[in-house]
């Protein structure tokens, strides 16, 4: 499996930005895709995770309300559209994709890709 991601750069507070993720190696559309992100200094943090259909997406606490998750299985890529950016949404984000059709926190998501570096300036 390959997931390239793209989109990152730096925004300031209460800026937008529109990650996304390329998949390959695998029929992107039986799968759950995500997106996690870490920041210096702490663990790797989950963000989001969409369903195989889209009909399903669930939310970290911290950007619910602020983030949404989008795909598109025609394209084999995922979407994660950054609305009101914090200073404390700064981390390398990462597109990860599942074992299974939808999120399942025990099983987690095996396949990671590079990331893709967000900077919110204050």
């Amino acid at each position: 499996v390959q997931l390239q991601a793209s989109g990152g750069g730096l925004v300031q507070a209460g800026g937008s930005l529109r990650l996304a993720c390329a998949a390959s190696g695998r029929t992107f559309s039986n799968y759950v895709m995500g997106w996690f992100r870490q920041a210096p200094g702490k663990e790797r943090e989950f963000v989001a995770a969409i369903s195989w259909s889209g009909s399903s997406t669930n939310y970290a606490d911290s950007v619910k309300g602020r983030f949404i998750i989008s795909r598109d299985n025609a394209k084999s890529t995922v979407y994660l559209q950054m609305d009101s950016l914090k200073p404390e949404d700064t981390a390398v984000y990462y597109c990860a994709q599942g074992s299974g059709a939808v999120y399942s926190p025990r099983a987690g998501m095996p396949y990671r890709g590079k990331g893709t570096q967000v900077t919110v300036s204050s």
